[in-house]
């Protein structure tokens, strides 16, 4: 499973890979902590392999931490986030074991998805979040992908639980074998087919909507980008980019996230070349709020005026901000090089542009699908990114990019990137990318995407799907529960 996301993207391993998990844990009935640690150990390998990225963290010397110090501190951050995940593999498991493997096959099948789904759902809830089995499809399997117009991430998760489980119960079921993986057959090929009706539907290019869109990655390392030499790199690299992108005649140019990492004050950088060529500008930078900062992209108009700003609402814990802080503050040393706390964005924001309103994301708010759908149902009517994805490598570029494919389809939305070290890109609502930059250079782009406002049942219903399986299994499951009281 771990080699199933971006970049391998080996994507048809996850339609078979919960298998032996499934088998496993079927053995186990009734040995709930020997499930678990079954559930632990696969989750482990598959978080473990598809978060391996976190170790580029290391080396932190930059920040002043000696070698070791630095390696630690990436070693324990990459166990913790890989076991943070493969919770929910262990608390599914334990819960199949405990109870779901008394119930006819269909019942638990339906259980078994609904109970992974939940447990995904409440994960997606909470500060951290990455690797739902959803994103392993993307970019790769785009038909599967377009599932997610119909409730979000939720149904692509569902069709993944519910063709394993019947080929798992297939392989094991003493009698009708065949019935069980002509079911997983039936279903694999139905539900891409039903993706495939939704992949084929045309896209309409109406020039009135055209929005032509410049991208600038600064490619700023991030261990210089606070002190001088990166200041001044920052600068020169993003107003060469915006003079040449307005000199293009783009519409409005984006820059990533943190591309000024210093407070918003007056006549900050770029302001001058923007009030001369007179092109509007998104801009990643930080602003004071309440005795704190926040990350934000602000709109720039052509008179150096703010239209509008967002607030990254999803902060990395402990990098950007300490959970629980009035408990951890003085205990837990942060890992961030900005000295001040920050704010995290309210959900309910809505990101005005010259244009109309427009969905914001900045880097770790990609992974929560909600967010982006909320802004949809609001109105907005394109997709604009900026994060920045340095330390890491390539691999985390790439599931990165992976994520804001799967919000472009969800939304029907046109997605613009900007990162400050790649992958930089372009989407379009079917999930196809029309660019993509080459990680670890500077580069500028100038698209034209169009404005839409049309509304998918997950843009308009949200995750209707997910009560609807759980109730619907309760329903299932009931006479055999009942019966086992008795």
């Amino acid at each position: 499973m771990g080699i199933s996301p971006a970049p391998v993207g080996a994507w048809w391993f996850a339609w078979i890979a919960l298998v032996p998990l499934w088998i496993y844990v079927k053995r186990a009935q009734g040995q709930v902590c020997l499930a678990m640690r079954l559930g632990l150990m696969w989750g482990v390998g598959y978080q473990g392999a598809a978060v391996s990225w976190l170790t580029g963290l290391h080396p932190m010397t930059w920040m002043g931490l000696s070698w070791w110090t630095s390696l630690t501190i990436a070693v324990v951050c990459w166990l913790f986030v890989t076991v943070y995940g493969a919770l929910i593999a262990a608390f599914w498991s334990g819960w199949m074991a405990w109870r779901a493997f008394k119930l006819p096959i269909y019942s638990r099948i339906l259980v078994g998805t609904a109970a992974w789904t939940t447990l995904e759902w409440l994960w997606t809830q909470s500060p951290l979040w990455w690797t739902p089995i959803s994103y392993t499809q993307s970019p790769a399997n785009l038909v599967i992908l377009h599932l997610g117009r119909i409730s979000g991430p939720t149904v692509v998760v569902a069709a993944l639980v519910m063709v394993n489980g019947c080929l798992a119960e297939g392989w094991t079921a003493i009698r009708h074998r065949w019935r069980y993986r002509g079911t997983a057959i039936a279903l694999l090929i139905g539900l891409h087919l039903l993706g495939l009706s939704l992949y084929l539907q045309p896209l309409q290019a109406n020039q009135d909507t055209a929005l032509d869109i410049g991208i600038i990655q600064g490619n700023v390392p991030t261990r210089i980008k606070l002190f001088k030499q990166g200041l001044e790199l920052g600068r020169k690299n993003y107003e060469a980019g915006y003079r040449q992108l307005a000199d293009q005649g783009v519409d409005a140019v984006l820059t990533p996230e943190g591309a000024f990492p210093f407070l918003w004050r007056d006549q900050p950088p770029l302001v001058e070349a923007i009030q001369e060529k007179q092109v509007v500008a998104w801009l990643g930078s930080f602003m004071p709020e309440d005795h704190r900062i926040t990350q934000s992209l602000i709109t720039v108009l052509a008179d150096g005026s703010i239209l509008s700003r967002y607030n990254k609402i999803k902060l990395v814990p402990l990098g950007e901000y300490i959970p629980f802080e009035s408990l951890l503050g003085g205990v837990i040393g942060r890992l961030t090089p900005v000295s001040t706390q920050m704010n995290l964005g309210k959900p309910d924001q809505q990101f005005l542009t010259p244009w109309g309103p427009a969905i914001a994301g900045i880097c770790f708010d990609s992974a929560f699908p909600q967010l982006f759908q909320k802004q949809a149902a609001q109105g907005g009517e394109f997709i604009l990114t900026a994060s920045n994805n340095d330390p890491y490598n390539t691999r985390m570029m790439a599931q990165h990019h992976a994520h804001d494919v799967m919000r472009a389809i969800e939304t029907d939305r046109w997605t613009v990137r900007s990162t400050n070290t790649g992958y930089s890109g372009v989407i379009n609502p079917h999930g196809q990318t029309l660019w993509r930059s080459q990680p670890l250079v500077f580069a500028t782009h100038a698209a034209t995407i169009y404005r839409r406002q049309t509304q998918t049942l997950y843009v308009q219903w949200g995750n209707w799907f997910l009560p609807s399986l759980v109730v619907l299994s309760l329903i299932a499951a009931a006479p055999s529960f009942i019966n086992t009281g008795k």
